[in-house]
């Protein structure tokens, strides 16, 4: 399900590390280029390493178009390394472990019982401002199809 409140409105900044521990700030990334915010429930899960594993085969397509890709979840540093290392991806995964979920709860995508993100993904310009978003349930794979539409 598309979500249109967050449309063109300023994209929260945030400071997390990636799977490496190097802090990424949104401010920073954007001066560079665009970036694709893809926050998701957890890593090593059947539907979010399928998601990802689309997004790692289309990377050619985001970075071609200028635009960076940031894959957010709440889980630990330390595992988003091995997950990246195991599954071979080439873009940061950022961790929004503590305070938990921070960043998700400022995108408004934290599922707070389950203290996880909800599949939300954040298109933001150099800007700072949100030009396009889908925000789906946690059971419901977001099709690649719909970032390449979105750039």
């Amino acid at each position: 399900m598309a979500s249109d409140s967050a449309l063109l409105s300023p994209a929260p900044d945030f400071t997390l590390v990636d799977q490496h521990g190097v802090d990424r700030t949104l401010a920073v990334e954007l001066k560079q280029r665009p970036a694709l915010l893809v926050f998701y429930p957890y890593a090593f899960s059947r539907i979010c390493g399928g998601e990802l594993r689309e997004l790692q085969s289309a990377l050619g397509e985001f970075e071609g178009r200028g635009v960076s890709l940031f894959a957010v979840s709440c889980d630990p540093m330390f595992s988003l390394r091995v997950y990246a290392e195991q599954e071979e991806f080439a873009f940061p995964l950022l961790s929004d472990f503590w305070p938990h979920g921070e960043v998700a709860r400022a995108y408004g995508v934290l599922d707070e019982a389950k203290g996880c993100a909800r599949r939300g993904s954040f298109l933001i310009g150099q800007d700072g401002v949100v030009q396009w978003s889908v925000v789906n349930p946690i059971s419901e794979a977001r099709p690649l199809a719909a970032y390449l539409d979105a750039l």
